[in-house]
């Protein structure tokens, strides 16, 4: 996995199938058309075919990746409702980004949220083709951003900032997505839509928060196989990242959406007898000041 925490030359912004082990997504892909009755299945299963396709079949960036270094992630598509006349589809989407741990056998979520405005039309014989340039077809706008920001966060957690170059990528797919009158991507409406989550990540406000993801994972996650006491100090210190990027920036909503995904593993990492009693103090007052709602279980933190 190293590989990951090369230097970015260049990221190409090619469309076209890549060599093998240069693809770096393993992108699970389900489409759930339960809540659509009346139509045929055909129709959406070509639709998860073509995604599955879009996202694991090509190059994103000119990094190589061997199969066994591909990015995991899902895209959970829950279909609300199909309009057969126009072709529309009105869906939610579910997706996560996940890292595996250096020397076990656990995988850690890197990202995960609820897209709620994943509207787009589609037909089997249309072609997904994305450029960045000319972006025409909101369905691989879409999923090109993901993309890009998956690769992005996973360099981010091998690397101080190493996503950055990939990072801005997604950024000027949402940049040129202003004009689009789909949903999710325009900026001053919600602030954890898809402009608000790169818009902030890519702050200078938020590098802490940044910052937090090389010191989670490769300095906090990574070490605990060997050394747990060491391993969960880093993790102490990133929390303490967090609060400052909560601190530079209490508007924004990445600190809480990463304390809900995170929120087992971080009371995993401390709960009975893991951590001394100031890192659990620590660690609880930051959470919960960040995620009151989730007091009940950061609770289990201090006992």
């Amino acid at each position: 996995m190293n590989i990951r925490i090369l230097t970015l030359i260049s990221i190409l912004m090619c469309a076209c199938l890549a060599p093998l082990e240069a693809q770096e997504l393993n992108c699970t892909v389900r489409v759930n058309h339960a809540q659509v009755q009346g139509t045929s299945a055909d129709i959406f299963e070509s639709l998860e075919s073509a995604i599955n396709e879009f996202m694991n079949n090509r190059s994103w960036t000119e990094l190589q990746y061997q199969r066994e270094e591909r990015i995991d992630c899902t895209l959970n598509l829950t279909v609300q409702k199909y309009n057969k006349e126009t072709n529309l589809f009105t869906c939610e989407l579910l997706f996560q980004v996940i890292r595996p741990v250096f020397n076990t056998n656990y995988t850690s979520t890197i990202f995960s949220k609820r897209d709620p405005s994943f509207v787009f039309t589609y037909q089997p014989q249309d072609a997904l083709e994305f450029n960045a340039n000319n972006m025409n077809n909101n369905l691989t706008a879409m999923l090109a951003y993901y993309a890009y920001l998956f690769i992005g966060m996973d360099l981010d957690t091998f690397s101080p900032l190493g996503g950055t170059a990939v990072l801005q990528i997604a950024e000027s797919i949402v940049n040129n997505a202003q004009t689009m009158s789909e949903p999710g991507w325009k900026a001053f409406d919600k602030a954890d839509n898809r402009h608000g989550i790169i818009n902030d990540y890519l702050d200078s406000s938020l590098e802490p928060f940044r910052l937090l993801q090389y010191k989670y994972y490769r300095q906090g996650l990574d070490e605990m196989a060997q050394n747990a006491d060491r391993g969960r100090s880093a993790i102490t210190e990133a929390l303490g990242m967090l609060k400052e990027a909560r601190s530079n920036k209490p508007l924004s909503m990445l600190p809480q959406i990463f304390t809900d995904f995170k929120r087992d593993e971080i009371v995993n990492i401390y709960a009975g007898q893991r951590g001394t009693a100031k890192e659990k103090e620590t660690v609880f007052n930051i959470v919960s000041d960040i995620n009151a709602s989730q007091n009940t279980y950061w609770n289990r933190i201090k006992q």
